[in-house]
C-alpha cells in the first residue's frame, strides 16, 4: 500500500460515520449535530468579547498556567469547532476539541460550586453531545459521509450500504 492509499484509508476511517440502519434516526442525529454546533458558537464569541475577564474568572480559578493563551484556545476551539460540527465536516476532531473544553468547564464548575447540578447541567449536556459525535462521527447526512464516499469511490473501494450494514448486524445478533 503506497502513501497516498494509506492517507486515503486513514482519512476515510476518520470521516466515515458509524452507520445506524434507520433514516429517521440519522435525521435526528443530524438535527442534534446542527443544533449543538450552532448554539455553541456564541460561547466562543462571549469569550472573545472580554478575553481578560474570562481568563481571570475561569482559567485562573482552576490554576491553569498562561490563562490568556488557554482562554483564546477555548474561544477559537468553540468558534472553529462548533461550525465544523454543525456542517458535519471533520466532525470527530471538532467534537474532540469541544468535548475537551466542556470537560474543563465541568471541572471549573465542580471547583466553584461542588457537584451542583444547576452549575453543571449545561456543560454536561454539551459534553455528552460532543462525546457522542466523537465516538460515532457525523452520521449519514454530513459532509464527512459525502467526502468519505468520494474517497471510497476514488480508491475503488465500495462503501458499505445501509442494507449491507443492516444484514451484517442482523447476522451478528443471531
Amino acid at each position: 500500500m503506497n502513501t497516498a492509499q494509506q492517507f486515503t484509508s486513514l482519512a476515510t476511517a476518520v470521516l466515515r460515520p458509524n452507520l445506524v440502519p434507520n433514516y429517521w434516526s440519522q435525521a435526528a442525529w443530524t438535527v442534534l449535530r446542527v443544533v449543538a454546533g450552532v448554539v455553541m458558537i456564541h460561547n466562543g464569541l462571549d469569550k472573545l468579547a472580554n478575553i481578560e475577564s474570562f481568563a481571570q474568572a475561569y482559567v485562573e480559578v482552576i490554576g491553569l498556567p498562561f490563562p490568556i493563551f488557554f482562554s483564546y484556545l477555548a474561544a477559537y476551539t468553540e468558534l472553529i469547532g462548533a461550525p465544523l460540527l454543525a456542517l458535519g465536516f471533520l466532525t470527530r476532531p471538532a467534537a474532540a476539541g469541544l468535548f475537551s473544553t466542556m470537560l474543563v468547564a465541568m471541572y471549573h464548575h465542580v471547583l466553584v460550586a461542588g457537584l451542583s447540578i444547576p452549575y453543571l447541567e449545561l456543560s454536561m449536556l454539551y459534553a455528552a453531545c460532543f462525546l457522542f459525535f466523537l465516538v460515532n462521527g457525523a452520521g449519514l447526512f454530513s459532509l464527512d459521509a459525502l467526502i468519505g464516499g468520494w474517497l471510497n469511490a476514488a480508491t475503488g473501494q465500495a462503501a458499505p450500504s445501509l442494507e449491507a450494514v443492516t444484514s451484517a448486524e442482523v447476522t451478528a445478533t443471531k
